[in-house]
């Protein structure tokens, strides 16, 4: 079983709580199904969840619900442990640069201090 935790910047502040907070009840319940998905399943569809190419092993978490695609990245840590670094909303056909971006530049302050 993995767990997935929402990183926390400096301050304290919790950008994936905050993203989930701008929801609808319905978006936020699709969300944390495929959480627990994730969770609780050794092999996940790539429907769901992948690692991205070309990055420093950043994964993304997709979830659709009506005509929204929510994207969710972060990275495994230590084998079980699933760290969440950003959230957004996603409007084209690539996953921006600049998500991947704060991805890595996390993963390396979560990991290096």
């Amino acid at each position: 079983m993995k767990e997935i935790l929402f990183y926390k910047n400096n301050s304290n502040r919790n950008t994936i709580e905050e993203f989930l907070n701008t929801l609808n009840d319905k978006e936020v319940e699709k969300i944390l199904w495929i959480f627990k998905l994730i969770r609780e399943d050794d092999s996940i569809s790539t429907k769901f969840y992948k690692k991205l190419v070309n990055t420093d092993d950043i994964i993304e978490i997709r979830v659709q619900h009506a005509n929204n695609n929510f994207r969710f990245l972060g990275f495994e840590h230590n084998g079980k442990l699933i760290i969440l670094t950003n959230a957004f909303k996603k409007k084209d056909q690539k996953t921006p640069k600049n998500e991947i971006e704060l991805a890595q530049k996390r993963k390396k302050e979560y990991i290096y201090g």
